[in-house]
Order: structure tokens, then sequence, then C-alpha cells
């Protein structure tokens, strides 16, 4: 679960999300006929593609910010890059919700350990996305947010810091 230390290249949306996006469906209008199997496959499909979708653009608008703070990029070219990111995330999106729509449509008591392991990726897409917004701050609000954790008793370095370096540290 290693990071991506470089502030200037834009993650992609990676198989932690996969199982999440296979679990989560978006209902369609109930004036449609019942469709079966095809219907829950369309539904788990279009929420798979919901959830990529959200989760790149929030990580590539995370991470383009900082460039734009650095004038490293505009404002218009920050929202072409994030519409970029989005339509390729979709795709990754739309595929992996198939194929997991239709394992659970075979196999459906895949869909706990499904939900297990959509927690543990939950987990990694949100330091991606703290990262991503952490890279995006100046020094000044780094240094306000290290003295307002260490107020409220957190220690930000150990978030903060890589694996290398905290296998390391005792």
């Amino acid at each position: 679960m290693g990071r991506d230390r470089n502030p200037d290249r834009i993650p992609r949306a990676g198989y932690e999300l996969a199982p999440l996006a296979g679990l989560s469906s978006l209902p369609l209008s109930a004036a449609q006929p019942s469709l079966g199997s095809a219907r829950l496959l369309s539904e788990s499909t279009l929420g798979a593609v919901v959830v990529y979708a959200i989760y790149q653009a929030l990580l590539t608008a995370l991470r383009t910010e900082a460039m734009v703070r650095r004038c490293q990029l505009d404002r218009s070219s920050q929202a072409k890059l994030i519409g970029r990111s989005v339509l390729g995330s979709m795709k990754d999106g739309a595929a992996i919700g198939l194929a997991l729509s239709l394992l659970l449509l075979v196999f459906p008591w895949l869909s706990l350990p499904l939900g297990v392991l959509s927690v543990v990726g939950l987990g990694k897409a949100s330091l991606d996305l703290f990262h991503a917004f952490w890279d995006g701050l100046n020094d000044q609000q780094k240094s306000e947010l290290h003295e307002a954790a260490y107020a409220a008793g957190v220690n930000l370095h150990r978030l903060l810091q890589g694996p290398a370096q905290a296998r390391f540290r005792a």
C-alpha cells in the first residue's frame, strides 16, 4: 500500500475501490419493466462507474490544486485534466463493476468478503485523498495543521512519513 510521493503526477484510481464499486448499485427508475438479472447488472455497473468517477475527481482535483497554487497549471487546464482523468477512470469502473456484478450474480455469498475488503480499500483511498490534500497545502498551512494536531494529541508525523521511514523508527 505504498504512496506515490510525486506531487506532480496525477494518481489513478486503482483496485482499492473495486470491492466497494462491486457492492454499490444505483437504482434505475421503477417505471421500467423488470429485467431481472440484466437490471441488476446495469444498476451495479452504473454504481461502480459513479464510485470510480467521484473518487478520481476528488483525487485529481486535490492533486492539481497544488499545481495551480505553484502556478504550474491554470484553472481551465485543471478542469480539462480532471475531466480526462474522470473519463478514463469511468471506463475502468465500468469494466470492474460489470465483472464483479457478474461474479456476485453467480456467487452471491462473495458479498461478505467484498464488504470486508471494501473497508480496507476505503482506508487506502482515504489515505491517498489525505496525501493529495496535504500536497496542496503551503508551508504555513502545514505548520498550522501540525500545531492544531499536536494540541489535539494527534501525531501527524506517523501519518505523513513513508513506509520505509516507518520501519526504521521505533
